[in-house]
């Protein structure tokens, strides 16, 4: 087997909310992700956007590039304008050695809207899904052919949120692959051990982010937007809230993940750096994982 264990810049500044670790050189994301003792970080945007660059400040903290965010908007244009809009993003991919993207469509999101609570999501009609999945099956279809799979990531505030629409996305797509985040499936009402036995054969990444259970159903009861349940610390590191990630892992196991190479298990745990230090977390993210995995029997380390 071969899982690495990786990590988001989450940690230490957000994308979705600008202000939350704007000060933070990438320099020290970089130097305090190894010292934790992760293998590769994914994208964010203080990351070089160009392979030479990027190989570059990545090899200088011998960290290997897991993957890195999209952001489509199939329902909002062709899978022609698609492709080229993700290509620059694919290329450098490819060139650094990723071998999965981060997918998600964000056409009609709420997420990054701080005002609109996470209840409005959007939510898609027959049409809308026939369209979607007919799009994401050619997308990663091309995709695939270039060495890099399709992961999507299920997201609170967009129109792929629950647990049965992740049920539709797999049943309606053949070339779509997908990206299990424990977060934000048991924070939209899902069960990721159950998602894990039913596409197991379809998992080829995976975000470990726990949940502090009463804050979510805080946020759910108020009625709160994404961004307000992040800043209240909604989410946190593998083994610091409530998902059960030794079933998690268990079933990913029983299920052949990691005996494919280039498999990572990715510590994505937005929370205020101001208030969770950042070194603090992604040590204790990263002993939790491997720790929990290690238990589970699905990596060695």
């Amino acid at each position: 087997m071969s899982i690495r264990l990786g990590i988001n810049p989450l940690t230490w500044t957000n994308d979705d909310l600008p202000s939350l670790g704007a000060d933070t050189p990438l320099e020290v994301c970089l130097s305090e992700g190894r010292q934790a003792g992760f293998a590769g970080f994914e994208l964010g945007n203080k990351f070089p956007r160009t392979p030479d660059a990027l190989s570059q400040v990545l090899d200088a903290h011998d960290l290997a590039l897991v993957s890195g965010w999209y952001s489509s908007r199939l329902l909002e244009r062709s899978v022609e304008e698609e492709l080229e809009a993700l290509n620059n993003h694919l290329q450098l991919l490819k060139a650094c050695g990723a071998t999965v993207m981060v997918y998600c469509e964000v056409s009609r999101c709420v997420h990054g809207d701080q005002a609109t609570p996470v209840s409005r999501r959007p939510v898609m009609n027959d049409a809308d899904w026939a369209r979607l999945t007919t799009g994401l099956d050619a997308v990663a279809k091309e995709m695939a052919s270039q060495g890099v799979e399709m992961a999507y990531h299920h997201h609170m505030g967009t129109v792929i949120e629950s647990e049965a629409d992740v049920d539709r996305l797999m049943a309606s797509t053949q070339h779509v692959k997908l990206l299990l985040d424990a977060g934000h499936l048991t924070y939209a009402g899902g069960d990721p051990v159950a998602v894990a036995r039913k596409h197991g054969n379809r998992i080829t990444h995976v975000h470990c982010k726990d949940i502090r259970m009463a804050l979510m159903d805080n946020a759910i009861n108020r009625d709160k937007s994404f961004l307000d349940a992040v800043l209240d610390g909604v989410f946190t590191v593998p083994g610091d809230g409530g998902v059960d990630f030794t079933s998690l892992f268990t079933e990913l196991k029983r299920q052949g993940y990691g005996q494919h190479d280039d498999r990572w298990l990715v510590v994505e745990a937005e929370q205020d750096p101001a208030v969770a230090n950042p070194l603090t977390y992604a040590t204790l993210g990263h002993d939790n994982l491997a720790r929990l995995a290690r238990e589970a029997g699905l990596i060695r380390i």
